[in-house]
């Protein structure tokens, strides 16, 4: 009765404590809602706008409403653009957990004074830019590169393969660039872990997999879920590494709408199917978090 009557008075539960944001609070966040404002909210408000619009002869942007740009983006051969990339993320995404996760678990479970050097070792990549990385990648797989070279001086092939320009070397550059984001929301969760939790499974009889596929994984899947957003999402719409490694020959959605903000000078079109990105990435989140929800 008296918890009816606290709620309906307004009075929040005993042992709670709330405050309402001060002048202070709101002045404090004001970069940070001004950063919002104008690199988030307007940007994403002017390509919706732009993707409604046509263009004349020249390339110009006609202020004319028209759901032509997304009627053409829903034609077969940008749709086929469109799920290859959605492939190819959802490949990078499998692999670098599969790696991912066995390395942050290591990293995870060593011992303290060895943690921040094995982080490092994650981190290393990034010390350079991720161009650099990609061109050195190019000339490891091209046909006059060092794994062509190794493979023919160890007589596994007699001439030279093409690796360079193909789904495997697009797939490749990826994983590359996106491992670090995999491994590192993982480690946080794995250095997390409850010992007394995976000792509880084995003294119950559970046996090392068993432990691992319904112990450790579930006590680890917030790491999982946000290393793999972390991954999926931008690699959906990463253009410079598919380029450069593709060749342009397996293009992604990012490619296309680059190309269409700059040569083919069509950037109601290229807004139209930036828009329809930007709803896919919500539909991930809004599937990841509905997920999490249900497990919670």
């Amino acid at each position: 009765m008296s918890g009816f009557l606290g709620s309906s008075s307004g009075v929040p539960p005993k042992g709670t404590h709330h405050r309402d944001p001060g002048l202070w609070a709101w002045i404090f966040l004001s970069p940070l809602i001004l950063w919002l404002l104008l690199f988030v909210i307007a940007p994403t408000a002017m390509l919706t706008l732009v993707s409604f619009a046509e263009r004349d002869s020249l390339g110009r942007i006609l202020w004319n409403f028209s759901l032509q740009n997304y009627a053409r983006a829903f034609d077969w051969v940008w749709l086929k653009i469109l799920l290859d990339s959605l492939f190819y993320a959802f490949l990078t995404t499998v692999i670098c957990l599969a790696l991912g996760y066995p390395a942050a678990y290591f990293i995870g479970r060593a011992p303290e004074r060895w943690r921040g050097f094995l982080l490092m070792l994650v981190m290393v990549p990034f010390w350079t830019s991720f161009l650099i990385r990609t061109y050195a990648w190019i000339s490891i797989l091209s046909k006059e590169g060092l794994l062509n070279s190794l493979l023919i001086s160890a007589g596994i092939f007699s001439e030279p393969v093409s690796l360079l320009y193909s789904p495997f070397a697009i797939v490749l550059g990826l994983v590359y660039n996106f491992l670090p984001f995999m491994i590192l929301p993982i480690y946080t969760s794995v250095e997390k872990l409850d010992n007394a939790m995976v000792e509880a499974a084995y003294d119950l009889g559970a046996g090392p997999l068993r432990a691992f596929s319904q112990v450790i994984i579930p006590l680890t899947r917030p790491g999982i879920a946000a290393g793999a957003m972390l991954v999926f999402v931008p690699s959906i719409a990463m253009f410079a590494i598919t380029t450069l490694m593709g060749g342009g020959t397996n293009p992604t959605i990012g490619e296309v709408i680059f190309k269409q903000f700059t040569a083919g000078r069509n950037q109601p079109f290229g807004a139209a199917l930036g828009t329809i990105l930007l709803f896919v990435f919500i539909l991930a989140l809004w599937l990841a978090r509905s997920q999490r929800e249900r497990e919670d």
